[in-house]
């Protein structure tokens, strides 16, 4: 019997977040995955560089993708530098594959980075969440629902 999955990941040092996924996406679920980085990759993580802004993960022949990630060069890297945006395999186990590619072809969901970060072993991971996009009226929601939290705050901290 399989262990169960912590309900948070361990995250010891973000190096990119993805803070406009819960805007544009209603989360459903998220995956943790390992990343197939080459040496000057890691280094440019480690130095704090990297940008999953624009990027996203598929499934294509059974393995999962991470498409678009931006990982500089890496300063002091020679001639046999990376790549920056070259897609990059990651590590999942199969049934884990198997339940995302379901979901994105019959439901229609997107698989979306919400961050890289490296664990408490220091493995470079990916947190990647099931998504499902929004609408405008839903994201119109969400702003009159998060200023709302904001007002309600400040009237609670003004009353004392």
């Amino acid at each position: 019997m399989a262990r169960p999955k912590p309900a948070t990941f361990d995250k010891q040092k973000t190096v990119a977040d993805n803070r406009r996924v819960r805007f544009d996406y209603h989360v459903d679920e998220t995956f943790e995955a390992g990343i197939a980085l080459v040496g000057t990759e890691v280094k440019s993580l480690r130095a704090g560089q990297g940008s999953i802004k624009e990027s996203y993960a598929e499934v294509r022949d059974g393995q999962v993708w991470l498409v678009n990630a931006n990982i500089p060069e890496f300063s002091h890297g020679n001639r046999n530098n990376h790549e920056p945006k070259r897609p990059r395999k990651l590590l999942m186990h199969e049934r884990e594959i198997e339940k995302l590619f379901g979901a994105v072809e019959r439901k229609g969901m997107t698989l979306v980075p919400l961050s890289v970060y490296f664990n408490g072993r220091g493995r470079a991971k990916v947190e990647l969440a099931l998504a499902k996009g929004k609408q405008a009226h839903d994201k119109r929601q969400t702003i009159k629902d998060r200023d709302w939290k904001r007002d309600k705050a400040r009237l609670m901290r003004d009353r004392g």
